[in-house]
């Protein structure tokens, strides 16, 4: 963040005096080290940007601030989008300075300071002129911040043990300049806004600095893409004050930017969307965003320029101030969210074959074909290590492409649904049957009963054990057709695969006197995979049948319509509303002084 221009006299100059130096440092709280060869300047990035200008305008510090002292400081705020510090010059001589907004600066100011440091009448001309410049300041995306400031007697100044409630004046201000500072668009912050938008994630930007300075960062960044949107997807935070809270309600759907708020419009814009079903995540660093971070379903506090209030408040901390943070938390827990579906999918397929084979052997036959053992084995595939090569799949930009979840949509969609009954139906429907044809199937009829027994039922586990490999491959991808996209990026899925194919095959091979199996011949193993092996290609024909948007389990809601209709007036519509509201100065998209930085639901 850079001072790029300044106006003094309603013309483009660079002019360096004492006064207006007074007004530039006196109000912050910044500090100044000798490190090195040139001075270090530190403190929020609006101080850092003017206190940078002073020194490039070779301005002395030490020898400014030693000439006065601070009777009264008037800390920055929100809602009056102003700071103010007294401070005494000489002996008798208390000049009030202010440092805020430039248009709300100007509407105090009675005068203003000319070129040669003489004291000016502010004319509705000079008026117009400095309006002016602020408005061709603003629509450069500039962040307009003007310095004014007024003479006080000192037999005004209350005594230094009642000035703790002195109210600074504010009124008759002589306008000493205006100055923009530019907040460039960081690298990868329209990346992280278009990302945003394909997730079905609206980003808002709420502001203080005025409509014609948020509109241009809001173009800039990609919030907005139509230079000419009116009222109310860009609105006022007065504006949006002033209306009913149905009417809010109604709006707040529709704002994409919203200039000069205050932290309470935030709030009030929080719950306006809450209230219509949307799940809202606010980003803040102030202590006055710890309301709306708190209302929020997911607040947002930013690790280095935050206020301990603000963190304290807040659910997640981001560590880099990085809007393109959000963007990988997005993903990253969305990835999550996929790998807990597909591990449930897998999971299920798993105890629903293997649940209705040994009771439906049981009960038709008293014998079940799956011992024990072996289902502590089916179990170790499906609780250990097929968790391990499931949930540790990394995330993909697929996953930003897909729309938001509803916070009372079920977990097991109707895609699983599909995917789940095709492979649990194909699964039950070969192991019954090999189950009481397999001894024929399998030409076994000459051999020992007993052996042929024992036989038939290796082979129906060591069957179930490969469907079950094949199936994890399926369930890495449930709603996509090629199953192998990005394996190659999961070292541990491979890995996992494998452990589990070696030790089947110890199993089968050598440990039958452990798990009551059979040594199995080349012949056996090759129809087991190929039994398995067809789990894929059934997959990918399951994959096409469209399934409906309304949950499967809605389906039976009928029996309980009043269950059904407090549920409607519960259900959110589920998209995500990040509130872009402090417009970090560090990362992509500065929130109150637009500077957005490199590019995470």
């Amino acid at each position: 963040m850079t001072v790029v221009f300044f106006v003094h006299e309603a013309e483009h100059v660079f002019l360096p005096f004492n006064m207006l130096w007074f007004s530039c440092v006196a109000t912050d709280f910044c500090s100044l080290s000798q490190g090195g060869q040139a001075p270090e300047v530190t403190g929020s990035p609006t101080e850092k940007a003017i206190l940078s200008w002073g020194l490039q305008l070779g301005m002395k510090f030490s020898e400014t601030r030693s000439k006065s002292s601070i009777l009264q400081v008037f800390p920055f705020n929100s809602e009056k989008k102003r700071g103010g510090v007294a401070v005494q010059v000489g002996d008798s001589e208390v000049h009030v300075y202010w440092k805020g907004a430039a248009e709300l600066i100007l509407e105090s100011c009675t005068g203003w300071i000319d070129t040669d440091g003489s004291k000016q009448s502010m004319t509705p001309e000079k008026v117009g002129e400095f309006k002016k410049f602020i408005e061709d300041m603003a629509v450069a995306s500039l962040r307009c911040v003007a310095f004014a400031y007024r003479p006080c007697e000192m037999s005004d100044v209350p005594k230094e043990d009642q000035r703790a409630d002195w109210v600074l004046p504010e009124d008759n201000l002589i306008m000493l300049g205006i100055v923009g500072i530019k907040d460039p668009c960081r690298p990868g912050v329209q990346d992280s806004i278009r990302l945003c938008a394909a997730a079905g994630i609206k980003v808002r930007m709420v502001t203080g600095d005025n409509l014609q300075t948020a509109r241009a960062i809001a173009l800039e960044c990609g919030i907005l893409t139509d230079p000419n949107v009116s009222e109310p997807t860009i609105i006022e935070g007065k504006t949006f004050r002033e209306l009913s809270d149905l009417e809010r309600e109604e709006v707040a759907d529709k704002i994409s930017v919203m200039g000069r708020s205050s932290p309470n419009d935030k709030l009030l814009l929080v719950k306006a969307l809450r209230n219509k079903g949307h799940v809202v995540a606010v980003t803040g660093d102030g202590t006055n965003d710890a309301p709306a971070l708190h209302e929020a379903d997911i607040g947002l506090s930013m690790g280095i320029q935050g206020t301990e209030v603000a963190k304290e408040s807040s659910d997640i901390i981001i560590l880099d101030d990085n809007f393109a943070t959000l963007v990988r938390v997005v993903r990253w827990g969305r990835s999550v969210y996929a790998n807990i579906q597909k591990f449930i999918q897998f999971q299920l397929t798993v105890n629903v074959a293997a649940l209705i084979i040994n009771v439906v052997s049981a009960v038709s036959s008293g014998d079940v074909p799956l011992n024990a053992v072996q289902l502590l084995w089916v179990n170790l595939i499906m609780d250990t290590l097929g968790a391990l090569a499931l949930a540790t799949e990394p995330p993909n930009n697929h996953l930003m492409q897909r729309p938001p979840v509803g916070r009372r949509e079920p977990l097991i969609t109707n895609i699983m649904w599909r995917n789940l009954l095709i492979m649990a139906f194909y699964q039950v429907a070969i192991l019954l049957t090999l189950t009481f044809k397999g001894v024929s199937l399998l030409r076994l009829e000459h051999d020992n009963p007993a052996h042929a027994e024992i036989l038939k039922n290796t082979f129906i586990f060591n069957t179930f054990v490969l469907c079950q490999v094949f199936s994890e491959f399926n369930a890495r991808k449930p709603d996509e057709l090629n199953i192998f996209k990005g394996i190659a990026g999961n070292k541990l899925f491979i890995a996992i695969i494998a452990i589990t194919v070696v030790l089947q095959v110890l199993i089968i091979e050598f440990l039958g006197k452990f798990t009551t199996t059979v040594r199995l011949s080349w012949q056996l193993w090759l129809v087991s995979i190929g039994l398995a092996f067809i789990s894929w290609p059934l997959a990918l024909v399951g994959k096409l049948i469209p399934v409906p948007d309304r949950p499967f389990l809605e389906m039976f809601s009928c029996c309980c319509p009043g269950k059904k209709e407090a549920d409607d007036g519960k259900e959110g519509s589920g998209v995500k509303q990040i509130e872009v509201s402090h417009f970090w100065r560090f990362a992509t998209i500065s929130f109150n002084n637009y500077t957005p930085g490199p590019a995470p639901w």
